[in-house]
Order: structure tokens, then sequence, then C-alpha cells
């Protein structure tokens, strides 16, 4: 399961595949700005910066996906919710810089135990944990991480998208 946050780029496959590879269901009410696939190749032939950006955000989530199927595959259940709270709230800071160390996830416990292999019993449980633990709190749909360090080695692993290096990517040149 991808998680499509706000400002988050989705559906590309169509540009090489020609139709969509994925069922997308929003989770809540969304705008959707289709892109024509000649307009998208004109603006990347005239601003190289953009088709480098786009390159580099297609690598960010391949890398997210793939950190997410290695957790799956082998972290216990504490790691993977952990490691959720962590990437969600990423993402939503990439969207928004001043979102801080409350959020509101925006998914169902059930929705979280789909995206990491676990059911919502279980998640519910793991969250249970991470509060007696003092590494979050939860209260009206929020979460807020209480220890930032204890989240990260809860989670046994770091979320690359902190750490995209994107200095590499060309000046815009003036018009």
């Amino acid at each position: 399961m991808r998680l499509i946050f706000p400002g988050d780029l989705f559906g590309t496959q169509v540009m090489v595949f020609g139709k969509a590879q994925q069922t997308l269901v929003a989770a809540a009410d969304s705008v959707v700005a289709p892109i024509d696939r000649a307009a998208l190749a004109d603006a990347t032939l005239r601003h190289p910066r953009l088709a480098l950006a786009l390159t580099a955000l297609e690598q960010i989530e391949s890398a997210s996906l793939a950190d997410r199927l290695a957790t799956v595959a082998k972290m216990p259940a504490r790691a993977r919710v952990a490691g959720m709270l962590l990437e969600i709230r990423g993402r939503m800071r990439r969207g928004d810089p001043a979102i801080g160390d409350s959020f509101s996830p925006g998914l169902t416990q059930e929705e979280i135990g789909d995206a990491i292999g676990l059911t919502a019993v279980h998640v519910n449980r793991m969250l249970r944990q991470l509060e007696d633990q003092a590494l979050i709190a939860r209260a009206g749909g929020r979460v807020t991480i209480l220890d930032e360090a204890g989240m990260r080695r809860a989670a046994g692993r770091n979320d690359r998208g902190d750490g995209a290096d994107l200095s590499w990517l060309p000046e815009v040149q003036p018009a």
C-alpha cells in the first residue's frame, strides 16, 4: 500500500504504461490535478531541473517503499508501527514544514495495519506499548512523538527521505 499525502506526485506509471497500474482510493477529500503526458514531456525539455526533480522524487518514493518492504519482512510489530508513524509524520512535514511533533495521521489503525502487514488489533496493542514506554501520546485522533530518538531506535531505521540530498539539482535559470 502506498500512502499519498498533499503535494505528492502519483500515478506516473501512466506516463510509461499508458494506463493506471494501481487502484487509488482516497481516505479523505482530495483534489487531483491530472498532468498531460505531452505537456509534461514539453515542460521537462524546457526545464531540465524539473525532469531531474521528478527523477529524485521517484527515487525517494522507491527507497521509502523498499524500506517498508524490508520492515514488513523482518521487523517486529513494534518497530513496524514506530517506523510507520515516523514515516507518516515525515511525509506530512515535507508537505507542511510547520507540522511539529503532534500530528493527525489521517489513517485508521486498520489502514496502518494494511500498510505494514498487521491486524488493527495488533496495531492498537503496539500503539499502547509505545505510549506505555513514553515514546508517544495519543489524544483526539492525534499522535504526539514525545521521544524522537527513542522512536527512531524503536523503528530500527531512519527515514531516508529526511536525508535526501537535492543539492546536485541545477539552479533555476531566469527566463
